[in-house]
């Protein structure tokens, strides 16, 4: 079960230092555990110790009195608020350093560990370890979505294919109380939460803003309407692109992970989204290179930048980089007042931001992206591919598609996910790249709409924070930055070198 020491090991190991065996709050209390009802004050601005470093978490509107506060409060039957999931201490979202601690403190009393989501099926039994597997050692929770889909007012959508349960290691999907054949057939997957933090680049579509820094957001009926207000959304917010609001995504939050026994009052969805719209975090502080901010320091680093900058953003390289210039970093020999191990870091981060902007490599078969035009192959880096938005490295364009994390032939073996087999009608638009019989782990967006070209395909998520909340990808099946790296190198046969891969874990752990 012991997943908790990858990311410190693995990474700190790459920078000669000793893993820490613990993170504890920086310039706070000893535990950086937010329990529900606990009270106290969140500052405006504090700091909290993780595997590389310090993460900084500022709330824009001023400190947060927590005590009723139905971010912070236990509003639903299982015990959990909503600050469970999200952490300031892990960027607002939740690392499996912080899950295992709980674990080991509390165990299966925790609500954390609630039976609904928080253990791999409700039916096991509660107080072994082996029941929450899943969320101790990946990071994930159950998602239960109703089978077939729903549209707003509950009937049911059409399904362009058939979903057969291949293999079931948490028994939940053949569960007669809780599985596909049950009296309200549900389809559970499983994944980890996304970080509640610097929401107005996930939320806020551009203003008056030069077609060559908006993108696909010049066409906004490529995009839903919120049926509470009538505008556009973005689809940023959830993996599957469900949740369409911050309102809708809290209301949904609320009826599935926290139980709650009725619907949230008008009084705390305001009070809710206000804070979810002041808070921001990003890595400040990294063990080996000292500050990442202030004085001398790339411009994008540091959750302040995120508060100031504009949301909706195309970072066009080399024009308008997407974290800004790491220039005054690059030479090891500059940097005045800085130890030579601190140079050296800020150097290999410079290069991993280098290559992060401007190594190209081949592109292919990734559906709902190749298949929109851009052709097939295609030729792009990091940055001016999949991860553009300006500030936050996630795809602006909004980017639902199947990089081959659930989808076979290309996502990593999981012996303990579901694996389904999703056979797609004759008359429905196939999967671009596989076809019409596909084999995959959470069918992801197709979950959502019926449709068979969206089989596997997730959202994009921003790349800040990173050191703070491991595992990576929807399906925590990078357990460092490292095996993400690994990832892409494989998939896209990118062939970087040892040097380059350890830029590139530099590069993504300080931002």
């Amino acid at each position: 079960m012991k997943r908790i020491s990858r990311i410190s090991t693995v990474l700190l190991a790459i920078s000669g230092l000793p893993a820490l065996a613990g993170a504890q709050a920086y310039g706070g209390p000893a535990s950086q555990w937010w329990a529900p009802d606990q009270g106290g004050e969140l500052a405006a601005q504090a700091e909290y110790k993780n595997a590389t470093g310090r993460v900084r978490v500022i709330n824009a509107g001023g400190a947060v009195q927590t005590e009723k506060h139905a971010f912070f409060s236990a509003i639903g039957t299982n015990g959990r608020a909503c600050v469970t999931c999200h952490q300031p201490a892990d960027g607002m979202g939740l690392s499996v350093d912080s899950i295992q601690r709980q674990w080991e403190t509390h165990g299966a009393a925790d609500p954390l560990f609630a039976a609904i989501d928080g253990a791999n099926c409700p039916n096991l039994p509660q107080e072994d370890a082996a029941s929450h597997s899943l969320l101790l050692n990946k990071g994930l929770f159950r998602i239960f979505l109703p089978w077939p889909p729903r549209e707003a007012d509950g009937s049911a959508k059409p399904v362009e294919f058939d979903i057969e349960v291949v293999q079931d290691p948490t028994g939940c999907n053949l569960d007669s109380d809780y599985g596909i054949n049950s009296k309200t057939p549900m389809i559970s997957v499983y994944r980890r939460p996304r970080p509640v933090a610097n929401i107005k680049f996930l939320t806020e579509l551009p203003h008056g803003v030069p077609p060559h820094e908006s993108f696909f957001y010049n066409d906004k009926s490529l995009l839903p309407k919120d049926p509470e207000t009538g505008e556009f959304v973005s689809l940023q917010l959830m993996s599957d692109g469900r949740g369409i609001s911050l309102r809708n995504q809290a209301r949904d939050a609320a009826a599935s992970h926290l139980q709650v026994s009725k619907p949230l009052t008008e009084a705390q969805l305001r009070q809710i989204v206000a804070f979810e719209e002041q808070i921001y975090a990003a890595q400040s502080y990294d063990d080996i290179g000292g500050e990442l901010t202030g004085e001398g320091a790339p411009p994008g680093i540091g959750p302040a930048a995120l508060r100031d900058g504009a949301p909706g953003r195309l970072g066009n390289n080399p024009i308008n980089r997407i974290f800004g210039r790491f220039a005054m970093w690059s030479d090891p020999a500059t940097n005045g007042g800085a130890t030579p191990e601190q140079r050296e870091f800020r150097a290999s981060v410079a290069r991993g931001a280098e290559l992060f902007y401007a190594r190209r490599f081949i592109i292919s078969d990734v559906g709902a992206y190749n298949d929109k035009g851009l052709g097939n192959p295609f030729k792009r880096s990091c940055g001016s591919g999949c991860h553009n938005t300006l500030l936050m490295g996630m795809d602006l364009a909004p980017g639902f598609m199947d990089l081959g994390l659930n989808n076979y032939p290309w996502a990593n073996t999981q012996n303990d996910l579901p694996l389904f087999k999703v056979t797609c009608h004759a008359d429905a638009v196939p999967q671009s790249y596989l076809g019409r019989v596909i084999y995959t782990h959470d069918p992801g967006r197709s979950l959502i709409t019926g449709k068979c070209r969206d089989v596997g395909a997730t959202m994009t998520q921003q790349s800040r924070a990173l050191a703070a909340r491991a595992p990576y990808f929807v399906n925590g099946s990078a357990g460092d930055l490292r095996e993400m790296i690994d990832f892409y190198d494989r998939r896209f046969n990118i062939g970087y070198t040892e040097q380059e891969k350890r830029d590139l874990v530099n590069f993504l752990r300080a931002l």
